[in-house]
C-alpha cells in the first residue's frame, strides 16, 4: 500500500512537472511564463526562456533556436539588465502590457504597447517573432508590441530594420558586449537615410564600414553587390 501509495504520488509530481515546463507557444492574462519554463513556437523551431549565457549566473529572458545542438540565442529581452536570481516572471500587467518581473516583483524589462489591450495575448510565433496582441482584435496580424521591432544582433527572416517613418522607431542590429554578456556592445549595423538608405556598420558613434548610397540598382560603394 505504502508502494503504491509512493508511485501514485511521484506520478502526480511528474505530471505536474511537465505542466509547468511546457507552457506552449502563448501566455494570456491569467497564465505566465517562470524560470524553467518555455514557450515554443507551433513549428518547434523558436524556443523562449529564460537562461544564463556562457560562465554568467545572470538570468535573461531571450529566445533561441530549438532545433539545433548548439543553443544560439537570437533575441534577448533584459539584455540592459538582468536578473540575478531565478524568480524572473514574464506576465501581462493590467494594462494588458507585457512586463518581466525580478524577485520582490520589481520589473526588470517591460514594453510600449501601441494601446492598452482589454484581452492580452503573448506568443512566440514561427518565425520567431514575439508578439503581443489583444484576442479580440479581427486582424491576428495588428501587434500591440513585438521583438521584431527591438532586434538584438540577429536578423531574422521577414524582421525589417531601419527607420519606421511612421513612428520614428529606428531598428538596428547591436553585437553583444562578450560571450558572457548580452548587453549592447560596440558594433551596431544597420541602415540609415541621408538623400538615399545606405547599410552602415558603425564601431561606437563612428562609421566602421557603409555601402554607399542605394541607387536603385545596387549601392553605390559596392557595385558588384545588388
Amino acid at each position: 500500500m505504502d508502494i503504491f501509495a509512493f508511485v501514485i504520488l511521484n506520478s502526480s509530481l511528474l505530471f505536474f512537472y511537465f505542466v509547468l515546463s511546457d507552457a506552449g507557444y502563448s501566455i494570456t492574462q491569467n497564465q505566465s511564463l517562470s524560470d524553467g519554463t518555455t514557450l515554443v513556437s507551433k513549428d518547434g523551431s523558436f524556443v523562449l526562456g529564460f537562461f544564463s549565457p556562457g560562465n554568467s549566473t545572470n538570468r535573461y529572458l531571450g529566445i533561441w533556436y530549438n532545433n539545433i545542438p548548439v543553443k544560439t540565442v537570437v533575441w534577448v529581452a533584459n539584455r540592459r539588465n538582468p536578473i540575478t536570481d531565478f524568480f524572473g516572471v514574464l506576465m501581462t500587467n493590467s494594462e494588458g502590457s507585457l512586463v518581466l518581473l525580478s524577485k520582490n516583483r520589481t520589473v526588470a524589462w517591460s514594453v510600449n504597447s501601441t494601446k492598452e489591450a482589454r484581452n492580452p495575448i503573448v506568443e512566440l510565433l514561427d518565425s520567431g517573432n514575439l508578439v503581443l496582441r489583444d484576442e479580440n482584435e479581427e486582424n491576428p496580424e495588428k501587434y500591440l508590441w513585438q521583438s521584431f521591432d527591438y532586434p538584438s544582433d540577429t536578423w531574422l527572416s521577414g524582421m525589417k530594420l531601419g527607420w519606421d517613418l511612421r513612428t520614428g522607431l529606428e531598428r538596428r542590429l547591436t553585437a553583444w558586449k562578450s560571450p558572457d554578456d548580452p548587453s549592447p556592445g560596440e558594433l551596431s549595423w544597420g541602415i540609415e537615410l541621408h538623400n538615399c538608405p545606405e547599410i552602415v556598420m558603425k564601431k561606437g558613434s563612428g562609421i566602421y564600414f557603409r555601402t554607399g548610397p542605394w541607387n536603385g540598382f545596387g549601392f553605390t560603394g559596392i557595385p558588384d553587390l545588388k
